[in-house]
């Protein structure tokens, strides 16, 4: 599998992550990349750092969000942007590193949450 730097998918995180005020998000931390060929199904990832990093290796969180560009790239830009928010939803208000799974007692991260989110803000699509 081939990756590449996306630094068109970055600018969209920083206006939405500025829009949705994640302020919990560190955007220096934050890294975006395509792959080619993956032979996942899924249209993108988030990938975290174990707390492990930090603790051993003295390394601070980093995520990095990969899109995977035969899917991505075919999508209407709407679903582009709620694919995007998917991914950040994943990111716990901590920034520690790990990730927030789909669905827990005290949040859900699922299309309707998306949409949701979405709605309320001024993210102009």
């Amino acid at each position: 599998m081939r990756y590449q730097i996306a630094p068109e998918i970055k600018k969209t995180i920083e206006k939405l992550v500025k829009s949705l005020k994640m302020n919990h998000i560190d955007l220096q931390r934050i890294h975006c990349i395509r792959s080619f060929d993956a032979k996942t199904r899924a249209i993108a990832r988030i990938w975290g750092m174990s707390r492990l990093f930090k603790e051993v290796a003295g390394i601070e969180p980093h995520y990095i969000i990969e899109v995977n560009t035969k899917r991505f790239d075919k999508l209407p830009e709407r679903e582009k942007i709620k694919t995007l928010i998917h991914e950040l939803m994943h990111i716990p208000k901590t920034f520690s590193g790990s990730l927030l799974s789909h669905r827990s007692r005290y949040h859900q991260i699922n299309d309707k949450e998306v949409e949701k989110i979405l709605k309320n803000s001024n993210f102009k699509i």
